[in-house]
Formats: structure tokens, C-alpha cells, sequence
């Protein structure tokens, strides 16, 4: 066993709700706070002398703590496009000069330029960048991070990203979740987009089903990618396979929240055109949004609606969409600080989308939260109070995470 301490202020984030909106009135502070630890879980969370004395004795091994300092659940970055090569600065240049993220697409760039790049690099080219943002995120905390694939766009190389996602998720100290979203956009060489969804069940979900590359998969529901009824029709195909189901819905145009819903979809994530009606439709559904304010950042866009999300009922994950087109910061709690800024979101809301609540919608109970029997994942940030913790903008990292109970950076 070992307990670690003392934080000067820990944040458990438990006994607070899955959906709708959170006072900070409602956290839970823990002053002079231990954390007791073995095998990779929490055993207990309490004061840290209470804590000492009443493992005395007990071979456990005491990691002392000095200075100021304020305990988290490590962040869970519930939605990322981590594998890819290349860079999109052209199109962040093109964008802020007036055109589209659509015109752009039909020009050859986009997605479509993405692919291209990750198709001609090499595999080691590949797991040293999505390695070096993994590495990136552990510094900043974030020790969950779920990666889609989605830049290949062929049967052999939306294979090879989700081979090579899950190589690196089973070698590196983070816990990687593996998306499959073949359905990014239709590839160049289909024949059209009923033959290439198609295709991914015939050929790319046999291979994901006998190795276990993926347990869930994803579609861009939008113009220029999956229409409401084509996308429809194969979730619910693969649903009855067995596979959990993710959404990037009502980006531009609404339509995806609602097909969530339909489909029993564990979340849709963007949401930046959602109206009352979807907003309604989400509050009264299982399905938990999730806002990617580094889309709206990348983009220029409006944000998702979270404040109206979550007076409505809704629950609230907070994703980064780390990718080189549309989300190239890859800061999640910078693009959390901001979104609560504009969107007038608590500091539990904000926490919360971070982390218990990016966990439900990976379908996930085991993390997010600090308490027995939850995983030993925490972060430390070297101040005395929590609240200059979004305060600063992003700019105040994690001094420490621990991951499985051990110190990692």
C-alpha cells in the first residue's frame, strides 16, 4: 500500500450528479488530504494523519507531499484524433481569410489532405507523433485519451491506424480508448456513400471484431460527410454487433443529437449548432454531450451550448478534438477555461466535464472520481486553492500526475 500526501485541497468530485448544472457550493474539499493506494486503486481518501495512524504498522509505504498543493481526479479526454501526420496550416490560414471549412474540403483540403499525409507516412513516423502528444497530455494531466482513427480511409489503412492506436495504447503509461471512425468522410476512391459503409461493415468490422482493435465506433453526421439516413442504418447495424456508439453530430447543421438519441448513442460530440429543440431533446435522453471547444477555437465558430445544456438537465463532457485541421491547439484545460469564460460555466461544471462526466460517455465508471475502488489516476497542481486553477486560463499545469497509484511526471 501506499499513501500518498498531504494535498493541501482535494477535490474527490464524488456525490455530485451525472446531469445538469453544479454550484461549486456542491464540491467537496478535502483540507490536508491523504490518498491510500495498491495495485492501481484508490482503497481510501481522507485526512492524511487520520490516514497514517490507522495504516501504522502496516508496511505502507508514505509518500510525503511539501508545499501547497491541490488534488484532481486525472482528465479524461473523451474525444481526439491523435494519429495523424502532417499539418493543416494552410487551412487555418485559408479559414481566417474568409473561406469555409466546407469550400476548403471541396478544394482538397481538409480531412481529405490529412489523409493523404497519414496514408504516405511510416509507422514510425506515425506512433513518435501520436507517442510525443500522449507524453504531452500525461504532463498536463490528462491520463484517459480516446483516439479515433478516421485518416486512412481505405480498408487497409483504417486498419492500420486502429493496429497501430492499439500498439501504442497497450505500451504507453496512459489509458488509450480506440475509436473506430472509418466513417470520417467518404474516401476519394468509393464509389459513393452507401458503398463505403457498406464496405466498412463487410471489411473493416470483421478485422476490428477478431483482433479487438476498437470497441466503439463513430460518423460524421453532416453535409459532406454521412447523411441522417445512411448513418442511421449502419449504426444500428452495428449496434446489433455489439459495438458502442459515438456521434459527431450538429456541427454545422442539426440532425445528429436527434439520431443519437435514436440509435442509443453513448454521446454526440460537437453540438455547435444545437437549437432549443435538440437542447431539449438531449435533456430528456441517456445520451451525455460533449462540447469541443477547441473546434469552436480552431474554427471561429460558435461554442456548443453548454450553459443551456445543462440548466436544461443535460449532462456535459468537455473533449479537446485534437486533430491537425479544426483543433490543432491540443490544450484541453486551456479549451475548457475558455469555454467556461463564455459559456458561464462553474468551476464544478467545468471539473466535472473533465472528468467523471467524459468517463460516462466513454462508457467508463471506473475513473473520474476520487474514492475507493476508483482508479489511481490524480493530478497535483501547486497552489493552495482551487480556484486559480481555471483561473489562470490554461496557463497553471499539473505539477505531478500519478497514474495506477505511481508518480509518472
Amino acid at each position: 500500500m501506499i499513501l500518498t500526501g498531504p494535498f493541501t485541497q482535494l477535490l474527490p468530485l464524488t456525490d455530485l450528479p451525472l446531469r445538469g448544472a453544479l454550484s461549486d457550493d456542491q464540491l467537496t474539499i478535502t483540507p490536508n488530504a491523504g490518498i491510500l493506494t495498491e495495485d492501481g486503486k484508490i482503497l481510501a481518501v481522507g485526512d492524511f494523519d487520520d490516514l497514517r495512524e490507522d495504516t501504522s504498522g502496516k508496511g505502507v509505504v508514505v509518500r510525503k507531499i511539501t508545499g501547497p498543493a491541490v488534488c484532481l481526479p486525472g482528465f479524461i479526454d473523451c474525444h481526439t484524433h491523435l494519429l495523424f501526420s502532417g499539418s493543416r496550416a494552410m487551412d487555418y490560414a485559408a479559414r481566417n481569410a474568409g473561406q469555409t471549412y466546407q469550400e476548403i474540403g471541396a478544394a482538397g483540403g481538409g480531412i481529405k489532405d490529412t489523409m493523404r499525409k497519414t496514408r504516405a507516412a511510416t509507422d514510425k513516423e506515425l506512433i513518435a507523433g501520436m507517442t510525443a502528444r500522449l507524453d504531452r497530455y500525461l504532463r498536463n494531466g490528462v491520463t484517459t485519451v480516446e483516439v479515433k482513427s478516421g485518416y486512412g480511409l481505405s480498408v487497409d489503412q483504417e486498419v492500420r491506424m486502429l493496429r497501430l492506436i492499439k500498439m501504442i495504447g497497450e505500451s504507453h503509461a496512459a489509458d488509450v480508448i480506440s475509436t473506430c471512425l472509418s466513417a470520417h468522410v467518404i474516401p476519394p476512391e468509393a464509389e459513393d456513400e452507401t458503398a463505403w459503409l457498406n464496405t466498412i461493415l463487410a471489411e473493416i468490422v470483421p478485422t476490428v471484431t477478431a483482433e479487438g482493435l476498437a470497441g466503439r465506433f463513430d460518423i460524421f453526421v453532416e453535409g459532406g460527410a454521412f447523411t441522417v439516413a445512411n448513418s442511421r442504418l449502419f449504426l444500428e447495424a452495428l449496434k446489433q454487433r455489439g459495438f458502442d456508439i459515438t456521434i459527431h453530430g450538429d456541427q454545422f447543421t442539426a440532425g445528429g443529437s436527434q439520431l443519437a438519441i435514436d440509435v442509443g448513442a453513448l454521446s454526440v460530440d460537437h453540438l455547435e449548432a444545437s437549437g432549443e429543440k435538440e437542447i431539449v431533446a438531449l435533456a430528456n435522453s441517456g445520451v451525455i454531450p460533449v462540447a469541443l471547444p477547441g473546434a469552436t477555437i480552431g474554427l471561429g465558430c460558435a461554442f456548443t451550448p453548454a450553459r443551456r445544456l445543462l440548466d436544461a438537465g443535460a449532462s456535459l463532457a468537455i473533449a479537446s478534438d485534437w486533430n491537425p485541421g479544426s483543433a490543432p491547439m491540443g490544450d484541453l484545460l486551456t479549451q475548457a477555461a475558455i469555454l467556461g469564460t463564455f459559456e458561464k460555466l462553474t468551476t464544478a461544471e467545468v471539473f466535472a466535464g473533465l472528468t467523471f462526466r467524459a468517463a460516462a460517455a466513454l462508457g467508463l465508471n471506473d475513473r473520474g472520481q476520487l474514492a475507493a475502488g476508483q482508479k489511481a489516476d490524480f493530478i497535483m497542481f501547486p497552489v493552495v486553492d482551487y480556484r486559480e486553477i481555471l483561473y489562470q486560463q490554461g496557463q497553471l499545469k499539473p505539477n505531478r500526475t500519478w497514474k495506477n497509484g505511481l508518480p509518472i511526471m
